[in-house]
């Protein structure tokens, strides 16, 4: 009989809890229309079932005018939120603490003369609500990148909170030769670093690896792939309702993981599918 292990480490992070608990919290309250500005995280099915709620995500403040509006766990742009604080009836603020810490940190940076350089994936939401924090920031995603930022005198750092340590080592080593003073800030999240970890100890055990989260989901993505580096057998869902029974035949031991958008709830019923697949 199989055995069905989930991860030590795995699903909803802080802030996205927090998130959660913020909107839940607004919409019980019913004092008015309730919006997101954009998905509050990147687990379509979390947003699916908020919008069936009346909590849907609009993509300006503009569309939330005179209604609550919270702000998502990625970050908003200052000028974004500006807006939202004056059309909005209430304005949330539901970003992650330690996204609010990269923001920080690139605005001191920035403040300080240094060029600063993002680490992370262009176009993400995060990233792209770190930049104006601290204008003319680059973004760089790999170490190739890296070796084409100009030369500066001074250049600060800071990280996506989901990116990869292993990442970030690679681009400081490209850029330690471009500054004569490289300063970095590491805000990669504990979270992110702990779920990494345990995804790829669980996967080095596991015959079939299922990976929880949704697809738009950077560092779910990220576990997937750290996952099938180490089992082959590694399968990306966002729900119970995609797991396919000939994915574990044979399996002796089967891992499970979830990103950091993923509720508790989503990986119980994934694992009382799996079970009922299995007959474990």
């Amino acid at each position: 009989m199989a055995e069905i292990r989930v991860a030590r480490e795995a699903g909803a992070c802080y802030g996205v809890e927090r998130a959660l608990q913020m909107v839940e919290a607004a919409a019980a309250e019913r004092a008015g229309a309730v919006h997101t500005l954009g998905p509050l995280i990147h687990n379509p099915r979390v947003v699916a079932d908020l919008a069936e709620r009346g909590v849907d995500a609009v993509g300006s403040p503009d569309e939330a005018a005179g209604d609550t509006l919270l702000l998502r766990t990625h970050g908003t742009a200052p000028e974004e939120e500006a807006r939202a604080r004056e059309l909005c009836a209430r304005v949330l603020d539901a970003t992650c603490p330690f996204v609010k810490k990269v923001h920080l940190a690139a605005r001191r940076l920035a403040d300080e003369g240094y060029q600063v350089v993002v680490v992370g994936e262009a176009g993400h939401p995060e990233v792209e609500a770190t930049l104006p924090h601290a204008p003319g920031a680059v973004v760089v995603g790999s170490a190739e990148q890296a070796r084409a930022v100009p030369r500066a005198r001074r250049m600060g750092v800071v990280v996506q909170t989901t990116a990869r340590r292993e990442l970030l080592a690679e681009v400081v080593g490209e850029l330690l030769g471009r500054a004569e003073e490289l300063r970095v800030v590491n805000t990669i999240c504990e979270a992110t670093s702990g779920h990494q970890a345990a995804a790829e100890e669980l996967a080095r055990e596991a015959d079939v690896m299922i990976v929880i989260g949704g697809r738009i989901s950077a560092n779910t993505t990220r576990l997937a792939e750290i996952s099938a580096a180490c089992c082959p057998a590694t399968h990306h869902v966002e729900g119970a309702d995609e797991l396919r029974a000939d994915w574990f035949a044979g399996a002796g031991v089967i891992g499970i993981t979830a990103g950091a958008s993923t509720p508790a709830s989503q990986i119980e019923a994934v694992r009382e599918r799996i079970g009922e697949l299995v007959g474990a």
